[in-house]
């Protein structure tokens, strides 16, 4: 039985095995084709034990990796694995979170014995589906692009080539989609190099025993934060604002209670699925909720299972942040996760006071874009908004917040790839909420369309404001307009050259009575 490490031992091991999440990510942004990988860094990689339990993180999109870490473990069961594979998949109601993010899935075999894994998710700004970008204003998942089931994309170290053609081939740029699962493919290949060396440098035994003593290690820490929750049922209500299909104020509900040995986060309450696409398959649910409670963390607890033991999910089947099958689920994992966040910290709040920000934007402010015809485009970006102010500091302006970290896409190129030209680029002044501490502004990004193109927003807090905390004011809602004209919180329209969009993002809540 191999020895256990002492505490810089795994503190060390800790830190390799988030060292090859790290360069896989980097493997990634280096070799993608698209933007939206290559410059925004959309994508998350990690890495899971032989059960398809998380081991190692690197400092990526928290919805991708919370949602993996929570449905890795059904995905890696239902597959036939050999050494030199690699599975595809996207389907959110089998561990994906819409159709963009396509997660790429490979095991490391060592002398035929199954000993991990490593994956990477990517949004593709293209994926199919009825509109530009692949974000619609969608009533069923298969209106939003093509699904793919888990299946073997490489096998026997071969790529499928005809498998990935009937993927690539459903995009508006094949091109830029075949670089992109190049990259992810290739991003694999990298972790599982780095991955090997460190197994073999171990031996198999001893890895099994590092991996088990991080997880208890995680577990430990988590328990020492989570329970200093008093005892006690803290409730929040928020809502979201519309699901693009004439449903307004739909509310979330939430109730956090920390029990013996763990925290339960209960859901009963919220609304039923809606018609719209602001529904969750449970895997995004479950990525907010385990950000939330990773934030009152320290700051150095491992990104592994055992970090995650003491939380625990009640979630009612067929509502919004559970949805059945065929629901649409296009902005569940980039609106209403936020909107996931904002309630469990809002209930956190009454729990813990003085520790817990107002809210931030709460949305990440999706515009999708592109054109058919003879030379068909398509691009997506998130936009940034204002943080939320907490009782030791004001709230950063302009960036992302919670459920996203992703860049921007710099302004050069964008006008190079695409026949916009953006005409402001700027923070909001005076949008973030008043207060002892102020929130942050947020930021007002303006498009000139150079050619007929068809764009979506997909937006939230554009009728609700975030909130601020202890007598700070709410955030600026949101505003979008097509040539100064307001637009709904999500649509869809058709524009032709010298068309101008623009978006103003929310500002964050303010914190504490102004004096």
């Amino acid at each position: 039985m191999a020895s256990r490490l002492d505490p810089v031992e795994l503190s060390l091991f800790a830190s390799r095995v988030d060292s090859v999440c790290g360069e896989m990510g980097v493997q990634l942004a280096r070799s993608a084709f698209s933007p939206n990988i290559r410059d925004r860094l959309d994508f998350s990689c990690a890495l899971f034990d032989a059960r398809g339990e998380l081991c190692a993180q690197a400092a990526h999109i928290p919805v991708h990796l919370g949602s993996m870490a929570h449905a890795m473990r059904g995905i890696v069961a239902g597959i036939r694995w050999s050494p030199g594979d690699m599975v595809m998949l996207n389907d959110p109601f089998l561990g994906g979170t819409h159709l963009p993010d396509v997660t790429v899935v490979a095991p490391l075999f060592v002398e035929d014995r199954l000993v991990a894994f490593v994956a990477n998710r990517a949004h593709h700004a293209d994926i199919g589906g009825e509109s530009p970008g692949s974000m619609p204003l969608s009533r069923s998942l298969h209106e939003e692009g093509i699904l793919i089931p888990p299946g073997h994309v490489v096998r026997g170290g071969v790529v499928n080539r005809e498998r990935l053609a009937e993927v690539t081939e459903a995009t508006r740029n094949a091109r830029d989609a075949q670089g992109d699962f190049a990259g992810q493919i290739g991003a694999n290949r990298r972790g599982l190099q780095r991955l090997a060396a460190l197994v073999e440098s171990m031996g198999e035994e001893a890895w099994r025993t590092a991996v088990d003593q991080l997880n208890d290690y995680g577990a430990r820490l988590a328990w020492d934060a989570l329970g200093a929750i008093p005892g006690g049922r803290f409730e929040f209500e928020d809502f979201m604002d519309d699901d693009g299909l004439g449903h307004e104020d739909i509310p979330i509900r939430v109730a956090v209670e920390r029990r013996d040995d763990h925290v339960h986060v209960d859901f009963t309450g919220t609304a039923a699925q809606v018609a719209g696409n602001i529904n969750c398959p449970l895997s995004v649910t479950a990525a907010g909720v385990l950000y939330a409670m990773r934030c009152l963390m320290p700051a150095r607890t491992p990104a592994c299972a055992g970090t995650f033991r003491p939380v625990r999910m009640t979630v009612p089947e067929g509502c919004l942040l559970n949805a059945l099958r065929p629901a649409a689920v296009a902005a569940g994992n980039v609106e209403t996760s936020t909107r996931v966040v904002d309630v469990v910290l809002g209930a956190l709040a009454d729990a813990l006071p003085g520790r817990i920000p107002a809210a931030s934007h709460g949305s990440m402010n999706n515009v999708a874009m592109g054109a058919a015809g003879a030379h068909p485009w398509g691009y997506y970006e998130t936009l940034g908004g204002g943080m939320g102010a907490g009782r030791h500091g004001g709230g950063l302006s302009a960036v992302q917040t919670h459920m996203t970290n992703t860049r921007n896409t710099p302004i050069e190129v964008l006008e190079s790839r695409y026949p916009i030209h953006v005409r402001e680029y700027s923070v909001r002044r005076g949008s973030g909420g008043a207060g002892l501490r102020s929130g942050g502004d947020g930021l007002v990004r303006s498009y000139e369309f150079l050619a007929p193109a068809r764009f979506t927003l997909l937006t939230e807090r554009r009728r609700r404001a975030p909130w601020g905390l202890h007598g700070g004011a709410s955030g600026a809602p949101g505003i979008n307009c097509l040539n100064n004209v307001i637009l709904p919180p999500k649509v869809s329209m058709d524009v032709r050259p010298g068309d101008v969009l623009t978006l103003e993002t929310p500002g964050g809540g303010g914190c504490g009575a102004a004096s």
